[in-house]
């Protein structure tokens, strides 16, 4: 338990450190603007002329904000570019039943502009309206099973469309049918079973075919059922049907279906199994089936001799293209089959359908407000280096999501779900691209153009500045770019003048590196990296005091590992604040009995506490000494962080005193036991001993542990306990076994049934002739 505690403890202390380390060190040094604001968010650019020195680099220009700030950079030269938002069109959302003027998604179109490593994140708003149009396509099984299916579909066609009407004044139906790939060993190709598959001679019956397209969407019952009416069962020879190759048409062939932008279902009717991918090489098809659209003018599927069937994945992927929700209506014996399948399609319900077809109606109606009240939002392919998440918002409850997709099921007619979309970029977009969000089932879509902040905007352009030896170079983003011939950070000198460009950047030995390896050299004159400076890059910029894990606390700037601290600190490491804030109460600096240092009280004798408010001549000296003992034993108490300002006494520490009646006894802050000695000599110096040993005994720790350890021992000795039990029990049981098994053993000579086994082998190819 101990030693899992403490690794438990190591690795959270590991994090945090990791991570506090992670954080300061984020930003690093880069010699140009667009490298700079590439490298991390929190990176910024300082374009001001002046702010390099002459010994420095321009990479001394790339670092935090704040830092930069604090370095003398004025707010208005930073160059910190962040991503931004801009919603483009937003209609309101609508509950009218009208399909003009209904919009169920919002916003419809967003820019976003990301910077690297920034997440940008913006709000889609949906209301499931009343009445939004539907297109229904009833896709029919025709193999000869389905033949009572048939006759009753024969006269469901006002009976559908009446269904659809109570959803949505705007509906419409389509049909189409399918069997098998028409090649062995699919369908029997003997011209005799060819016309007349069906096993009942004169019975009627059509030849077998894969799909065949026969009714475009439509809001006309009367043509549904007359086309419906002309239809005949077929016949295959095995369980497993063409479905998936219908499928693929219904979805492919927008334009000969009819497909409007509007929800779209499919009713895949059928009481068999389907065929998957790889099937078709028993039939000799291999090649994998490419996703398009293959009818002929009578609406037949022409290719099915040619590409294989599809698989599950990129089914599931055209029909979410499509934006195509289908509804399997199959037979109890089919339906687990099918709800496996459904869980591989995304917006797909599973329903059981009669021997006759005769509930069909009813089937679609449930499975339809099943559909349209799960909400799923989803983005189409993401560009390279893009990352997206969700967080759902689905009235009183939220669901966060990973990335994957927004999602809210129960949603009611004319209730409000929002999803929030979060998007970051890790690469630059080479231009804008377009992303898709859309919720499954509806037409509707919101468009997102993407772009990356990958570029510096200074606005400080100049061609042959003045800034750049009168003309030598152009500026840019307070950098100059010399002109040919020319070099140094402001274009000062000429490459052919130099005679030994590197001999004043070494320290005496010019086999040692250049500008001791800190810098690089520029017209013989050493330009430092950033933590780096000095005229040969000889002082240590991060090398001064820090406090608090702060260099210089945060509250000045190294140079040559001395802190020049802002004009509000001082000290060696800038810690002390000349601030006197927290010194003052009721409007007296440490109540007049102490000194403001490092905005702390440092009291006089005789007073104690924050403000030196503390009488500690009225106290025991155990009581004068307590805070300074728990200061120094623990670090706690209202000295905390201050005991060697507020604290005067010569302090000790003892790991194993013998303690007596002179020590004293207190209870810390935090209930730890506290025992310490003040000893007074003759000059009046007081000397504080503190127990480290017996200081360090917490009680919450020993009930704590109590706690812990003691049902872990008890829950520890039952086990063995009932271990033991069970071994002397199961010792009893197999020695009484053994008794009774020698008692009853008796030998075979005196059982007067027993005979004892023969053998007899006989070849029956010996002949003895």
């Amino acid at each position: 338990m101990w030693i899992l505690t403490l690794w438990l403890l190591f690795l959270l202390i590991s994090k945090a450190c990791g991570k506090k380390a992670s954080d300061t060190g984020s930003c690093q040094p880069h010699p140009s603007c667009n490298e700079c604001i590439r490298s991390h968010p929190s990176c910024a650019w300082c374009k001001q002329l002046d702010f390099v020195q002459a010994d420095e680099s321009d990479v001394a220009r790339c670092a935090s904000r704040l830092e930069l700030e604090r370095r003398g950079c004025l707010p208005s030269e930073v160059v910190d570019p962040r991503g931004k938002r801009h919603i483009l069109e937003d209609r309101p959302l609508s509950e009218s039943p009208r399909h003009e003027s209904i919009t169920q998604l919002a916003p419809q179109k967003i820019a976003l502009q990301l910077r690297l490593g920034e997440e940008q994140n913006f709000t889609v708003r949906f209301r499931r309206a009343e009445g939004y149009p539907v297109d229904l396509y009833y896709l029919m099984d025709l193999s000869h099973s389905m033949k009572d299916d048939l006759e009753n579909i024969k006269r469901l066609g006002n009976d559908l469309l009446a269904a659809l009407r109570n959803i949505t004044p705007s509906g419409k139906i389509g049909f189409g049918c399918f069997v098998d790939k028409t090649l062995l060993p699919y369908v029997s190709t003997s011209p005799a079973k060819w016309h007349h598959p069906c096993p009942i001679p004169n019975e009627p019956c059509q030849s077998p075919f894969s799909y065949r397209h026969v009714l475009a969407l439509t809001d006309n019952a009367s043509e549904f059922e007359s086309r419906v009416s002309q239809q005949l069962v077929s016949g295959n020879l095995d369980p497993a049907e063409g479905g998936f190759d219908a499928i693929m048409q219904v979805a492919a062939c927008k334009e000969q279906i009819g497909w409007r932008d509007v929800t779209r279902l499919l009713v895949f009717t059928s009481d068999g199994t389907f065929h998957l991918a790889g099937d078709g090489k028993l039939g000799g098809v291999y090649m994998p089936n490419d996703g398009h659209c293959h009818l002929d003018e009578n609406g037949l599927y022409t290719k099915s001799y040619l590409y294989d069937y599809p698989s599950v994945g990129h089914l599931a992927e055209v029909l979410s293209q499509s934006n195509i929700q289908p509804i399997f209506a199959v037979t109890r014996p089919r339906i687990l089959v099918y709800e496996e399948l459904s869980k591989l399609i995304p917006k797909s319900v599973v329903g059981e359908l009669k021997e006759d077809s005769s509930n069909v109606v009813q089937l679609i109606i449930d499975a339809y407000h099943s559909l349209s009240s799960n909400v799923n939002l989803k983005h189409s392919d993401l560009p390279p280096g893009i990352s997206i998440a969700y967080d759902s918002h689905c009235g009183n409850s939220e669901v966060f999501g990973h990335g994957q997709s927004g999602e809210c099921s129960g949603v009611q007619i004319n209730q409000l779900v929002q999803f929030t979309v979060r998007i970051k970029a890790t690469t630059c977009l080479s231009s804008t691209q377009d992303l898709q969000l859309r919720v499954l089932g509806v037409g509707e879509e919101l468009q997102v153009q993407l772009s990356t902040v990958c570029k510096c905007q200074c606005g400080d352009v100049q061609p042959y500045a003045s800034h750049c030896s009168s003309g030598q170079g152009n500026l840019t983003c307070g950098v100059c770019s010399c002109q040919e011939g020319q070099r140094g950070r402001l274009c000062e000198c000429k490459e052919e003048e130099l005679d030994d460009p590197e001999a004043r950047c070494h320290d005496g030995n010019s086999t040692g590196p250049v500008c001791g390896g800190k810098g690089r050299c520029v017209c013989g004159k050493c330009q430092c990296n950033a933590h780096a400076s000095g005229p040969l890059c000889k002082c240590d910029n991060t090398s001064c005091e820090r406090h608090n894990g702060q260099l210089c606390a945060g509250n000045g700037q190294c140079r040559c590992g001395i802190c020049e601290c802002q004009s509000n600190y001082t000290g060696s490491a800038c810690e002390c604040s000349l601030d006197t804030s927290e010194c003052v109460q009721d409007g007296a600096i440490c109540s007049g009995h102490g000194h403001c240092v490092c905005n702390r009280c440092q009291c006089e004798a005789g007073w104690l506490g924050s403000y030196c408010s503390h009488c500690a001549e009225c106290r025991t000296a155990c009581e004068q000494h307590r805070d300074c003992a728990e200061c120094k034993a623990f670090g706690t108490g209202p000295l905390s962080g201050n005991c060697s300002i507020s604290c005067n006494q010569t302090m000790r520490a003892f790991s194993a005193p013998a303690v007596d009646e002179k020590w004293c006894k207190m209870t810390a802050e935090d209930g730890n036991l506290l025992i310490y000695l003040v000893e007074k000599d003759e000059t009046g110096s007081i000397t504080l001993t503190v127990s480290s040993q017996e200081g360090t005994t917490d009680q919450k720790l020993r009930l704590v542990l109590g706690l812990v350890l003691g049902p872990v021992a008890f829950a520890v000795l039952f086990v063995v306990l009932c271990c033991v039990v069970t071994e002397i029990y199961n010792r009893r049981e197999v020695k009484r076994f053994e008794e009774e098994c020698r008692r009853a053993k008796g030998k075979e000579v005196n059982n007067p049934l027993f005979r004892q086994a023969t053998t007899t082998v006989v070849n029956p190819k010996y002949r003895k002739d």
